[in-house]
């Protein structure tokens, strides 16, 4: 959808695609050319520069960011019977991505002000059977490395991080895929680098781990035929890596435009706060990418967050929730014991966040206008 002076959409990928249409189409063509739709050349050459750019070594394509929870999981030796630890307050997908790997979930209680996993929560959660934790990486802003080193090496744990929103983010001189033994990242279209479809990757400093992965996305079989483990089939298509590569040198520059534009959000929705609207803290500075600029709407506002929801939504400002439905209440996921009331910061954030429109070319004209219905709306 291209915005127009009367709405802001939530999203707007024209404004990054129609200037690289040439490239992408070049790039898309070399592929048909080549004929080597399924881990073909253009797969590696982006596996290896997408690795570089997370400051790491190794990188395997995936189809799809769940799976690369799910084969990250279980190339880095978690096993049936195990638990690892996961934010409560995170999309569905990481949660889905443990069970996948034959694990247990075990769900942890969020920092209402970052959203993020509270370690101080997640140090009660620990058992013997825990062996992982997956902080993720939410909204564009990483979990504290340095805490998380602590956290891991007190407990014995292995740090596998959910990056699926943190594309090239940044804090205490960490990158985003550079501190757990594996990272999961998601390239769904409208992320900080998005394919043109569904597509993930395993980041990772270890060969071992990358070796496995190779073998789990491929039917289990490190050689062809030769199945010497049950793996199952998620590679990464050669077209939309192909398609990615194009579009990794821009992204270091989509990023700074989100920044630019949650700068400007910050400035107009911080003197909203005794009108009971808060921004989600950034404790990152420029590390954080904004893959979602996200407010909270809470009890001193003068209206709830559904009804200023519905009102920008009237004006033309499409506005999202991420996520409405804290991974414990969801209908599916009963059986793992939880209930109302165990995770209060993340229920109570799921009644609250809302998420303001960002993305690369953003412009300030458009950021007023959100601003202005806030405004016009609470008061």
């Amino acid at each position: 959808m291209t915005s127009t002076l009367s709405s802001v959409p939530f999203v707007d990928l024209t404004l990054i695609h129609d200037p690289l249409k040439p490239e992408i189409q070049a790039a898309i063509q070399a592929v048909m050319d080549q004929s080597d739709f399924v881990l073909g050349h253009a797969l590696t050459d982006f596996e290896i520069a997408f690795a570089n750019a997370c400051g790491v070594q190794y990188g395997v394509g995936v189809a799809c960011g769940t799976d690369a929870i799910a084969l990250g999981l279980q190339a880095c030796g978690i096993q049936p019977g195990d638990e690892v630890l996961v934010p409560a307050n995170t999309f569905i997908a990481t949660l889905i991505g443990v069970l996948h790997a034959g694990a247990t979930p075990v769900l942890v209680d969020c920092d209402p002000h970052t959203a993020l996993i509270d370690l101080n929560q997640a140090d009660k959660a620990v058992t013997k059977k825990t062996k992982a934790i997956i902080p993720v990486h939410l909204y564009g802003q990483m979990v504290s490395p340095h805490q998380l080193f602590a956290f891991a090496k007190a407990h014995d744990l292995i740090i596998f991080e959910d990056a699926a929103q943190a594309h090239l983010a940044e804090r205490e001189s960490y990158g985003a895929g550079s501190i757990g033994l594996a990272a999961a990242f998601s390239f769904y279209p409208s992320k900080n680098l998005g394919a043109f479809g569904d597509g993930g990757m395993v980041v990772t400093q270890n060969e071992t781990v990358a070796a496995n992965l190779r073998s789990l996305r491929n039917y289990g079989a490190p050689q062809k035929y030769v199945h010497t483990e049950r793996g199952t089939n998620s590679r990464l298509d050669t077209l939309q890596a192909a398609i990615l590569k194009v579009k990794l040198p821009h992204l270091e520059q989509w990023n700074r435009e989100r920044n630019f534009a949650a700068e400007k959000y910050d400035a107009s929705v911080l003197l909203m706060r005794e009108k009971g609207i808060i921004p989600i803290e950034n404790q990152s500075a420029d590390g954080h990418v904004y893959h979602l600029y996200v407010i909270r709407v809470t009890e001193d506002c003068a209206i709830t967050r559904d009804r200023l929801k519905d009102q920008l939504s009237e004006q033309g400002i499409q506005v999202g929730i991420h996520y409405p439905i804290p991974c414990h209440l969801q209908p599916a996921y009963q059986n793992l014991g939880y209930k109302e009331g165990d995770f209060p910061q993340a229920e109570k954030l799921s009644q609250q966040i809302l998420s303001l429109p960002m993305y690369p070319g953003l412009t300030t004209h458009q950021i007023n206008q959100v601003i202005s219905a806030i405004q016009s709306t609470i008061n």
